[in-house]
């Protein structure tokens, strides 16, 4: 189906699985921010809970249909699909829910965003639905919440500032998490889990994922920069000289360094084939600060290796009652108390500096998450004049690069970049 056909359609955005958590959030903050002639819709396999979820946000999301669509009939998907021009999907794990949805909108021709942070989900969609959204038109997006939009905007933005300024291409790019708070949401949790617990049952699985370029747009174009650490523990003043204190690997490095990598193929190399990435997240200053460090640097590399064996070894049962549940979060007076800055330093060939900025207030997996979710999804739904002709299965930044930022500073969300005192 030709893009310009989803002009037709019957709803500009449906917000899929809006009886969920963080789909309740995200519906909120669309009710909020959408403008008066905005066609909006909810679905999900339960038209009660949606109903209630409608009555519960008021105002204006009284008037939105509520739509029937269950992730086990795919029927269901592609009628869906055939209605909105945009679905925004919070149903998850993706990788056991996700691929009929993704399937259904690349055949017809409506773009789609969600909250993976899964890496063979991911792989599976590019490897099975790439070509058949290009064809149609449409535009995958996936990872539109806090994995991956602050690594992928700040990396997208320090390239544009860099292109502005001519300076040269990015080298050495560092995400530098300077303070946070917030829960991990169970939804990441289950998904992690399914993805180990695929791994163990498949070796091949387990070295797709530790690819750094599990995502390419053509693996055999991709630079050879030998080891590429996805995080490190180090001492901040490594990264640049005005920072203090100790960094150890971020949690989500594995994944939104391959996103960022993916933006960079999709945009022709465009950062540099000298680009290299990583993210880390501050420990502090304290005597103990290099401990923490180095201790999450390490749990979390054991955690990659050896992850899937645990999930094979340990009982389900025991799992089940240790980790949090898929669908449920913080109160509201948590996730008000929430908050992150991040911070992503770039060197150039040119040898100028550059740092970009993202922050914003509210728990990162919730609060900001349905944010950055929601002006996604109304980004793509209504400013489709100014985004990247590129289509199929792409990245947050290769869609909307030029345009999200915009949404997501009148959110109130901080997104800025600068260049650097020369030392």
């Amino acid at each position: 189906m030709a893009a310009a056909e989803s002009q037709a359609r019957e709803f500009d955005l449906v917000l899929y699985g809006a009886s969920g958590f963080v789909g309740r959030l995200t519906a909120a903050h669309v009710a909020q921010r959408a403008p008066g002639f905005a066609r909006i819709a909810v679905a999900g396999r339960n038209r009660d809970k949606l109903q209630a979820v409608v009555d519960e946000i008021g105002g204006v999301a009284h008037t939105w249909p509520i739509i029937e669509a269950d992730a086990s009939d795919p029927a269901s998907l592609r009628a869906l699909a055939r209605r909105a021009r945009v679905i925004v999907t919070t149903v998850g794990p993706y990788a056991q829910y996700g691929m009929p949805l993704v399937r259904a909108c690349a055949e017809e021709g409506t773009d789609y965003a969600d909250l993976t942070g899964e890496q063979l989900f991911v792989h599976d969609t590019i490897a099975q639905c790439h070509e058949v959204a290009a064809g149609t038109g449409a535009r995958i997006v996936h990872s539109c919440g806090f994995d991956s939009i602050p690594s992928d905007i700040n990396a997208y933005l320090l390239y544009k500032h860099v292109l502005a300024d001519d300076a040269g291409e990015l080298l050495d790019t560092t995400l530098y998490v300077k303070a946070a708070r917030g829960g991990l949401s169970g939804g990441t949790v289950a998904s992690g889990r399914y993805q180990m617990e695929r791994e163990a049952r498949d070796k091949e699985l387990a070295r797709i994922t530790h690819d750094p370029y599990t995502f390419s747009t053509d693996r055999a174009l991709e630079p050879e920069l030998g080891e590429q650490p996805e995080g490190g523990f180090g001492k901040a003043s490594d990264i640049d000289p005005g920072l203090r204190g100790w960094t150890g690997t971020f949690l989500m490095a594995p994944y939104n360094t391959r996103i960022v990598r993916r933006t960079n193929g999709l945009l022709g190399w465009a950062y540099g084939k000298q680009f290299r990435y990583r993210e880390v997240m501050g420990t502090g200053s304290g005597a103990a600060a290099p401990i923490v460090a180095g201790t999450m640097s390490a749990a979390l590399g054991a955690l990659w290796k050896l992850g899937p064996t645990m999930f094979r070894r340990v009982p389900r049962p025991i799992l089940d009652r240790l980790l949090p549940a898929p669908g449920t979060g913080p109160s509201d007076e948590s996730r008000a108390k929430g908050f992150f800055v991040i911070e992503t330093y770039a060197d150039t060939t040119s040898g100028a500096r550059y740092k970009a900025t993202f922050s914003a207030q509210g728990d990162p997996g919730y609060a900001a998450t349905a944010v950055m979710l929601g002006e996604a999804g109304l980004c793509l739904a209504l400013d489709r004049d100014e985004l990247s002709p590129l289509t199929g299965v792409i990245t947050p930044a290769s869609a909307m690069g030029d345009v999200l930022p915009r949404r997501l500073r009148e959110a109130g969300i901080t997104v800025a970049t600068e260049r650097l005192p020369a030392p």
